[in-house]
């Protein structure tokens, strides 16, 4: 096991933040008290409000306000009504940028990882410092990271050719 990431990870930028995620361990706490440690495999780097392919381009709602605050909390958001999608807020207040799980050891794709945790409305903007339910730890570093285009985001014109996907 090792330690739980510190808020300084979080509070840097977003491209700092996410391809420094693959291999680390997302530990979940879960209500009858087990706790699992998931390898992080795939996540997304979504930029502030000038990524036209981020939630906080279209300015701050009650659905982005938490990634508007300070890096090292949660956020969650419902898609299709079912799968709940688990993004890392980076950066200082008002950066507005998080980091998307897409992937963890065993459940490829972001609407698995929300259900193999059991992600709800409740984890919105709790903290990854003193969560006693999720929380981030370093682990071994990991050989190679790749790079590729963002996924499901064709919509954003040249954001979307951003290599801000990275995967083990």
């Amino acid at each position: 096991m090792g330690d739980r990431l510190p808020l300084d990870f979080f509070l840097r930028d977003v491209l700092d933040v996410a391809p420094a995620l693959p291999g680390k361990l997302l530990v979940r706490q879960f209500n009858d008290g087990r706790v699992e440690r998931y390898r992080i495999t795939e996540v997304e780097a979504y930029r502030g409000v000038e990524d036209r392919a981020c939630h906080a381009s279209k300015g701050r709602t009650p659905r982005t306000e938490v990634m508007f605050g300070q890096g090292g909390t949660v956020y969650v958001y419902l898609i299709y009504g079912q799968y709940w999608l688990l993004n890392l807020v980076t950066g200082i207040e008002g950066d507005a940028s998080a980091v998307l799980i897409r992937g963890i050891e065993g459940f490829p794709g972001p609407g698995r990882v929300g259900r193999e945790l059991q992600l709800d409305r409740s984890f919105y903007g709790e903290s990854l410092i003193d969560s006693q339910r999720i929380w981030v730890e370093d682990a071994e570093p990991v050989s190679e990271i790749r790079t590729a285009k963002r996924i499901g985001i064709e919509y954003s014109g040249e954001w979307a050719g951003k290599l801000w996907r990275f995967y083990l």
